[in-house]
């Protein structure tokens, strides 16, 4: 072949056709990249997770309210406990628990102030998330908010706590005050930073501390009980010798009153008895001038004549009148009985005499 004579040329693919094939293939690549970047992220996801965004039903249970993020983005969307639909693959949804949660802290390692290693095994901090507080610290703080204003709080308070104490203070002597400055110091900064979160108590049990130092303090505190035994036993004895000693003496204060009443009775009695015989002989004297008196009367009236007018007031008086021959014994002479009246008045002149 003549080299001047012009090559014929080789077809040419059209212009409008190159490339076809790779764009069909570059297409395909591109969804089968995307089946494997969402198997890839189902694979790291929990089958309940896995579920949830399948689901387009989804239950809210009691206590808690549902929360929904689409595409990532958290909505401001709050759901009550029950039954709702959603997007399934687009919108996620979390319930979150709104009522008292107990959260278990555990193993919080700290130095005390001297330098002693000791391990809290559990702390356990109730606390509440408020309702209307729980978009803004979803928002904040995620779904693991507790992480943040309780978990991490409680390590961090606890070594502050036990690097200002020395392991006596934190193991006895202000033990008690632990949960209390816990509960103050994790209400102040959620409070400050995320006033949703409402803490209730915390609950700290005693911490773990090396054997030997253990050992030492059980030890003090077999000491310490031995002393405060003898000396509640001392002061049971020092009460009960005040007990004796103060019944004796209001046994001794009453017995000297019931002797003080003995005594002012026996005086009354002895004043009561010189006056009553002071009375007596006062009687007896005025009985004694009394018959004294009537004597010495009856005889200046002891006459003959006051006599005779005796007996004739006497038969006067009397109510029987005899009438007849004979009149009784009894009624004698006048002139007989006047004789015998004058006979008995000397007698008893004469008898008053020798007396004299």
């Amino acid at each position: 072949m003549d080299s001047n004579q012009p090559r014929a040329e080789t077809p040419q693919p059209p212009q409008g056709r190159r490339g076809g094939g790779g764009n069909g293939f570059s297409a395909i690549l591109a969804v089968f990249l995307s089946f494997i970047a969402i198997f890839v992220m189902m694979m790291n996801q929990t089958p309940s997770t896995i579920r949830n965004g399948l689901s387009i039903l989804h239950q809210v249970p009691e206590g808690h309210v549902g929360v929904y993020w689409r595409g990532g983005a958290l909505q401001k969307t709050i759901t009550d406990p029950g039954f709702h639909l959603k997007l399934p693959f687009i919108t996620h949804y979390e319930p979150v628990q709104v009522t008292l949660q107990t959260d278990q802290v555990r193993d919080i390692p700290c130095g005390t102030k001297g330098g002693v290693m000791i391990n809290f095994e559990k702390i356990e901090v109730v606390n509440r998330l408020h309702k209307d507080f729980v978009h803004d610290t979803l928002l904040n703080y995620g779904v693991q908010y507790d992480n943040t204003w309780i978990y991490d709080k409680i390590h961090h308070e606890i070594n502050q706590f036990c690097s200002s104490h020395s392991l006596q203070q934190v193991y006895i002597d202000v033990f008690d005050q632990i949960g209390k400055k816990m509960k103050d110091a994790l209400q102040g900064d959620c409070t400050r930073y995320a006033p949703g979160i409402e803490i209730m108590s915390v609950r700290v049990t005693k911490p773990t501390i090396p054997e030997s130092i253990r050992h030492n303090f059980e030890q003090m505190e077999e000491e310490r009980t031995k002393r405060v035994v003898e000396k509640e036993a001392e002061t049971s004895k020092k009460m009960a010798i005040s007990e004796a000693e103060k019944s004796a003496n209001v046994s001794k204060i009453l017995m000297e009153q019931k002797l003080m009443e003995k005594d002012s009775a026996r005086k009354q009695q002895e004043i009561e008895n010189q006056i009553y015989m002071a009375r007596e002989k006062s009687l007896a004297n005025a009985y004694f001038y009394r018959v004294l008196k009537e004597a010495e009367a009856n005889k200046l009236k002891l006459t003959p004549q006051f006599l005779e007018l005796k007996f004739v007031e006497a038969i006067a008086n009397n109510t029987k009148i005899f009438f007849g021959e004979k009149i009784p014994s009894m009624f004698l002479d006048q002139r007989l009985l006047g004789n015998f009246l004058q006979q008995l008045a000397r007698n008893v002149s004469e008898e008053e005499k020798s007396t004299a």
